[in-house]
């Protein structure tokens, strides 16, 4: 009876273990396939298990093909039933068993609910279902039925890694119902076991729910998605959008797409943070996600804002949104977790629509001025700048664009001025032209700042991030759109609306876009700011200061140092850091020395035959007396040395000294070579004689004795003293 009794509880547990992959997938899909997957194999082991007409229960290897069987059957008919009707279920159930955990792997959570990649969490419920039912009703052990639940669970937890939500609940619900299922199977409990266990469960897991927030986590949790790669999205698209800008901009009316939204932003479309001396690309490494993408840590507020988006002309992958996307659903799509840049699978086809949550940072203008440069990786990669393919020397132009750059911040006080005093500086050096021809390589900028001075925002916006990075600013390439004009209920964003702006790392701001670009001929400088309606004054107004504090400091102020990638992430290290901490580890090294080397002596000392370890003690009881005052024991007999420790100690020296004095004259001229009792004993009387020399002289003052170069020459001193006479 208390094994059938245990069938419930260990349906339970597993019903319990499988909802933990909400996470994973959410509530939704899980709810009507869970349960079935727990009871279903628990009520085939309950009839299994009954008797047939010998009298014993039917062998677990039928057991075994029957709930094979079973599970086929119930996963055909409830999570793969479209793919029984159209023929295609045995390679559905394939991928399902054996692709559907590196899906999950590779994806970004929540997943997406396809019946493929719930074949998987189907087929874990329903073996820890079975293998938890057959255990409670062919063994006696109390708790050993709830560890293939319990290894589902931590299943989901793995898998269910940085998804929304969490599993707290589950893990208290788990606790309860094993405490359950222990005192159900508990011999003379039977019925009467769960009345009291119950409540007893359900203290536990709420204990178990209310202190879990509290307990202290060390270390972020293991992860196993860092150990699969997930494959890049199958872009078809080898065109770079920087590489679009020219053209879109001599067709500047043709729409390219709508947008639904409650205001206007800058919809971003691509980020550009690699440089390799002639072109700009993208390291974004894409996950496929089912609909959300994961937040960044930072100080900055940031307002959502939902856009329903319908492709019209828009060529290549890249979607735009407002900045960061925290939700997307109605497309498949792959999303870079570092910038939260989104691209389809498949190049772009007008009429396709999906809608976009985007969290758009609002920046404070107190936060800019005082914002100090970030040094993570991802900053030290934005401040590189590469020879060039196949460059075997630094272009000549690196030098001519530091000078550039220092000229045109100069009065700078800090990173937040130097970069709105760069841009102002370029705002002002050339003209907008969108004829100029592209390009954006180490010659191309040189020929642009130096002769033309006419360009387009490429033009602009990648001179302002290889300038910045020669001063040690981190700085990538934006390529996105304005907000496009009102048209119903939507904006329409045209070819025209195309920028090119460049972003700089903050430490706790993250990217901050400036705008370098000249104002174009028939549009103000408003409808152009990068920062878009929702942060345009905040930013623009930090800016605008920021340079004006650079420019109005004058040329007679100091000008800004020459930071260069290198000094950026640091600054050069002084030599005399360097002698500080070789002195610092020579410091340690010799206090570690002084400590060990008399310790490694008392060792050697208490090791040996009865006769050394005598002689041992001895020489170990002339080394007390050293931080008393005797200075030459070479010199003294017996008697003078007790007499000089009775004087420096106390009477109470002479209960260890005489008898250690006689045990060391024994052990050199004795007959008969000493017993192992008599080592312990002289080694008794030794230890007796330190603590009383740390009684008189006080144990910081033994410290400091110890830390003088003296100690590593007592074994040197000792070693020849004449042995002790009555």
């Amino acid at each position: 009876m208390r094994s059938y009794l245990s069938l419930p509880v260990t349906a339970g547990l597993t019903i319990t273990a499988g909802l933990a992959f909400h996470r994973v997938f959410g509530y939704g899909p899980l709810l009507p396939m869970v349960p079935v997957a727990a009871v279903v194999p628990t009520v085939l082991a309950a009839l299994l298990s009954g008797p047939r007409g010998s009298g014993r229960p039917w062998p677990l290897w039928i057991s075994l093909v029957l709930t094979v069987c079973g599970w086929v059957g119930t996963v055909a008919v409830t999570v793969l039933r479209p793919a029984l009707s159209d023929g295609t279920f045995p390679a559905a159930l394939r991928t399902g068993l054996l692709d559907s955990w590196k899906s999950i792997l590779t994806t970004l959570l929540p997943v997406p609910d396809r019946p493929e990649l719930l074949v998987g969490v189907h087929a874990v419920v329903w073996l820890a279902a079975f293998a938890g039912a057959e255990t409670a009703l062919r063994t006696s052990w109390r708790a050993v039925a709830c560890l293939p639940a319990l290894g589902g669970f931590v299943l989901a937890l793995l898998l269910g890694v940085d998804g929304p939500g969490s599993n707290l609940p589950a893990a208290a619900v788990f606790a309860g119902l094993t405490v359950a299922l222990v005192l159900v199977r508990t011999d003379g409990a039977g019925l009467r076991a769960l009345v009291p266990g119950v409540p007893a469960a359900a203290v536990l897991g709420a204990l178990a729910l209310v202190a879990g927030p509290f307990v202290p986590v060390g270390a972020e949790p293991y992860n196993p998605r860092e150990q699969v790669r997930a494959p890049p999205p199958q872009q078809r698209d080898g065109v770079s959008p920087l590489d679009r800008v020219a053209g879109w901009l001599l067709v500047p009316d043709q729409v390219l797409f709508t947008v639904r939204a409650s205001r206007p932003e800058v919809w971003r479309l691509a980020v550009l943070d690699r440089f390799d001396g002639v072109t700009w690309s993208s390291t974004a490494d894409f996950v496929p996600t089912g609909s959300r993408v994961p937040r960044t840590s930072g100080r900055v507020g940031r307002r959502e804002l939902v856009q329903d988006v319908a492709i019209r002309d828009l060529p290549g992958v890249w979607l735009p949104a407002a900045d960061r996307p925290a939700a997307i659903t109605g497309l498949a799509v792959a999303v870079d977790p570092a910038s939260g840049v989104m691209a389809a699978g498949q190049p772009l086809r007008a009429g396709q629509t999906y809608r976009v949550t985007s969290a758009v940072p609002q920046w404070s203008g107190r936060e800019l001025n005082t914002a100090v440069l970030a040094g993570d990786a991802e900053a030290r990669a934005a401040r590189e700048l590469p020879w060039g393919p196949g460059a075997r020397r630094p272009p000549v132009q690196l030098t001519e664009f530091g000078a550039f750059a220092r000229r045109a911040t100069e009065g700078a006080a800090t990173p937040f001025q130097q970069a709105a005093r760069l841009a102002r500086f370029l705002q002002g050096h050339g003209r907008f032209d969108v004829t100029a021809p592209p390009g954006h390589g180490y010659r191309q900028l040189d020929y642009f700042l130096g002769e033309t001075r006419r360009g387009t925002p490429e033009h602009y916006a990648t001179a302002y991030a290889v300038l910045a990075r020669t001063l040690g600013l981190p700085t990538r390439v934006m390529v996105g759109f304005r907000g496009g004009r009102a048209a119903g209920a939507a904006y329409e964003v045209r070819a025209g609306d195309v920028m090119v702006w460049p972003e700089v790392k903050f430490e706790g701001l993250g990217w901050v876009p400036f705008d370098p670009t000249p104002r174009q001929e028939g549009r103000g400088r408003g409808t152009g700011d990068v920062a878009g309606n929702s942060a345009q004054q905040t930013l623009e107004q930090a800016q605008e200061e920021a340079a004006s504090a650079a420019r109005e400091s004058g040329a007679g102020d100091r000008p800004a140092p020459e930071t260069t990638p290198g000094a950026a992430e640091g600054g050069q290290t002084s030599p005399w850091v360097y002698g500080v901490a070789l002195l610092g580890l020579l410091t340690v090294a010799y206090v570690l020395t002084v400590f060990a080397v008399p310790a490694r002596r008392r060792r050697r000392r208490r090791s040996g035959t009865p006769a050394v370890r005598i002689a041992g003690a001895w020489q170990q009881a002339l080394e007390h007396l050293v931080d008393v005052g005797l200075t030459n024991a070479r010199t003294l007999t017996a008697q003078e040395i007790t007499r000089f420790g009775a004087h420096a100690v106390g009477e109470p020296a002479l209960r260890h000294l005489h008898p250690l004095a006689e045990l060391a004259d024994r052990g050199r001229f004795a007959a008969t070579p000493p017993d192992p009792q008599a080592a312990d004993l002289a080694w008794r009387h030794s230890d007796g004689l330190g603590r009383l020399v740390t009684a008189k002289a006080g144990r910081p003052r033994r410290l400091l004795r110890r830390m003088h170069p003296r100690t590593l020459r007592r074994a040197e001193r000792f070693h020849g003293t004449e042995s002790p006479s009555p």
